[in-house]
């Protein structure tokens, strides 16, 4: 049987695609790997072709529709036992996959997140987020997350989420965008699930290296809570 999914949703990634590909593929664990190409226009689609015979499934977008959307075009494929995201820019290291799923198994958890701030001291967390207000901006909609959700998260909108794919499934997506974070987050908390952290490695890029994530994205992840806990 298939242990894990791993989804992931690709838009002009030309510069680490490739990479996290290969190290993907070397996770000590039997995996299914699904990647949505969300219309790339930098190549980024010439480098999955490459690989397409060690991809299990290959989606494609004609338009740019976003991360979550990616994410729901994979959904109807998944197999795995759990289900992973994977984000394409290589800020994550897909050697904790294996160490999440571990902890989710060994655990009979139903959810897991990989937490960037858990066990660091914010000097570390300084660096690895490469801006302070990107550091206090996350604190701020984990706190609120928190408050809305009644979990106890470090890290609400961490890319690290580790699913039952049971129950995954089950759950209507909507956000196309990156505000599928507190969307999955608030879903999972209206079905009672506790969501449980684990530490994890993080190096952060900068917008000239390629972030896409913007302040307008946090507003949208306040609304977003509070849509679907409320509304």
């Amino acid at each position: 049987m298939t242990k894990l999914t791993i989804i992931i949703p690709v838009y002009n990634e030309i510069k680490t695609i490739e990479k996290l590909i290969k190290k993907v593929l070397k996770i000590n664990i039997k995996k299914q790997l699904i990647i949505i190409d969300d219309a790339s226009s930098d190549g980024s689609d010439k480098i999955l072709l490459k690989y397409k015979n060690r991809i299990d499934k290959i989606i494609t977008h004609k338009k740019n529709l976003g991360k979550g959307a990616g994410i729901i075009s994979a959904k109807k494929f998944i197999k795995g036992k759990f289900v992973a995201i994977q984000d394409a820019d290589l800020e994550y290291n897909p050697n904790d996959l294996k160490f999440l799923v571990d902890k989710i198994e060994k655990n009979n958890l139903k959810v897991v997140y990989g937490s960037r701030v858990l066990n660091k001291n914010k000097f570390q967390n300084a660096k690895n987020f490469t801006h302070v207000i990107r550091i206090w901006g996350n604190v701020f909609l984990t706190k609120v997350s928190n408050i809305v959700n009644g979990q106890n998260l470090t890290d609400a909108h961490t890319c690290y989420k580790i699913f039952n794919s049971n129950i995954f499934k089950k759950i209507k997506l909507e956000q196309k965008g990156f505000a599928f974070c507190p969307e999955i987050t608030t879903k999972i908390s209206n079905m009672n699930i506790k969501i449980n952290e684990y530490p994890i490695n993080y190096n952060g890029r900068t917008y000239e290296q390629g972030k896409k994530i913007t302040a307008l994205d946090g507003l949208e992840a306040l609304l977003v809570l509070f849509k679907y806990r409320y509304f």
